[in-house]
């Protein structure tokens, strides 16, 4: 995230079910990493460029993306096979569509 421009800020936190849940992150979506960029969550291994965007459409009905689990193949996550997987977006109603398919 650095490299594509974020400023990261790491907090290590023995309870990361608590800041999954305050953030409105549906269970089902949750993921090694949340973070917090501009009024969004980014839970997981989302892309930074779809975290540009996400930025630059500054969509109302979304609270944050999502990629759930560790897919090989997302960012960071480099390994033999990597795998397609859907960036899910997440409403604060809790409601979820796909965002991208990567």
């Amino acid at each position: 995230m650095e490299s594509a421009g974020f400023t990261v800020k790491v907090v290590d936190t023995p309870d990361m079910g608590t800041v999954k849940s305050s953030a409105g992150v549906p269970g089902a979506l949750e993921s090694c990493h949340t973070a917090f960029v501009g009024p969004y969550v980014i839970e997981g291994h989302v892309p930074a460029e779809l975290v540009h965007q996400l930025l630059a459409t500054h969509p109302s009905d979304i609270r944050g993306l999502a990629v759930p689990g560790m897919v090989t193949g997302s960012p960071g996550m480099d390994g033999p096979n990597p795998q397609h997987y859907d960036v899910v977006a997440f409403g604060k109603d809790g409601s979820t569509h796909v965002y991208a398919h990567r």
